[in-house]
């Protein structure tokens, strides 16, 4: 299969990195079965230390491939990301700068530092602070955007800029998209649209139903869904900015976790899960300009083979 500098320095078969995904929508099982296929599986951000602790302790009794852990800098404990060092193989943080005692603490802990970054400066910085391996993010991707350029224009600046692995993000939904960045010498391929709509993924149904109906052209950049996250530009759907603008009450639905019941105020950045109940299509409905490529469920495994697969041969075929 492919070799990368990212696939020998992390160890994963495949060079393709499942984007860190919160809201419950980034299950365990989904990081779980992305592993298993050869990627690198991450863990999104919400757990809290005892709960990562559990989750990654459960997978090093039958180890399913290489873990990495996601952090949100604006919501981050610490205490979580001394778990996730010394339990998972790749600790990444993402929007805020990079901080150089944050990395310390993760190769303290054993593991690799990643950076998920949005300029060039914000590269450098990352290297500077003592990182691994970089993510490029595009204006393409689903969820949160860090930067204001597109994937291939900001790829080509950072690989010129670095000397570590670079993992290109943002768009990248089908294997010619993967074997583009791979040709444009990205060290690897980070996707998240495409695994919101896996078999193993806990979006609401309904989110995946909504992915399956979209194009390309129906996301948006926005900063609609900020009640609890201020000034953090995101891309959604086009849908859910209109019905969540249309809605005309307050709370947009509940969330259940574990006892206790919560509600998902209209305008907030939590995206729907399967224990969301409630006006779905009027909250955050995350996705990148890859949308167009998802068109069905999938079991996570398949969508890794489709992509790396499908991209080798492209590569071969270019070559």
């Amino acid at each position: 299969m492919l070799r990368t500098r990212f696939t020998d320095l992390v160890g994963c078969s495949v060079p393709l990195q499942l984007a860190g995904m919160g809201g419950g929508v980034g299950a365990p099982e989904l990081a779980t079965a992305v592993a298993r296929a050869g990627g690198l599986g991450m863990i999104g951000p919400e757990p809290s230390s005892g709960e990562l602790q559990v989750i990654l302790d459960g997978l090093q009794e039958n180890p399913p491939g290489v873990i990495g852990v996601n952090f949100l800098i604006p919501f981050l404990e610490v205490a979580a990301v001394e778990v996730a060092a010394s339990r998972a193989r790749v600790v990444e943080f993402f929007y805020g700068d990079p901080d150089a005692q944050l990395v310390r603490a993760v190769h303290e802990g054993g593991a690799l530092a990643s950076w998920q970054v949005g300029s060039v400066a914000e590269a450098r910085a990352a290297v500077q602070a003592g990182c691994d391996l970089v993510v490029a993010q595009g204006t393409e991707a689903g969820g949160h955007v860090r930067g204001r350029v597109g994937l291939l224009v900001l790829l080509e600046e950072v690989l010129e800029a670095v000397e570590v692995p670079v993992l290109a993000a943002g768009g990248v939904g089908t294997a010619r998209g993967a074997a583009a960045v791979l040709a444009a010498e990205a060290d690897g391929v980070r996707v998240g649209t495409r695994f919101v709509a896996a078999a193993e993924s806990g979006a609401h149904p309904k989110y995946v139903a909504a992915l399956i109906e979209a194009g390309s052209e129906e996301t948006v950049l926005t900063e609609t869904f900020s009640a609890v996250w201020p000034d953090a530009p995101h891309r959604v759907l086009r849908s859910c900015v209109e019905a969540a603008e249309a809605l005309g009450e307050d709370i947009a639905g509940e969330v259940t976790h574990g006892e206790s019941t919560v509600p998902v105020r209209r305008f907030a950045s939590q995206p729907p899960n399967r224990a969301t109940r409630g006006e779905v299509g009027a909250m955050a409905l995350y996705a990148g300009q890859s949308v167009g490529a998802v068109r069905g469920v999938q079991p996570a495994g398949e969508i890794v083979a489709e992509l790396m697969e499908g991209a080798e041969q492209l590569l071969r075929a270019w070559s």
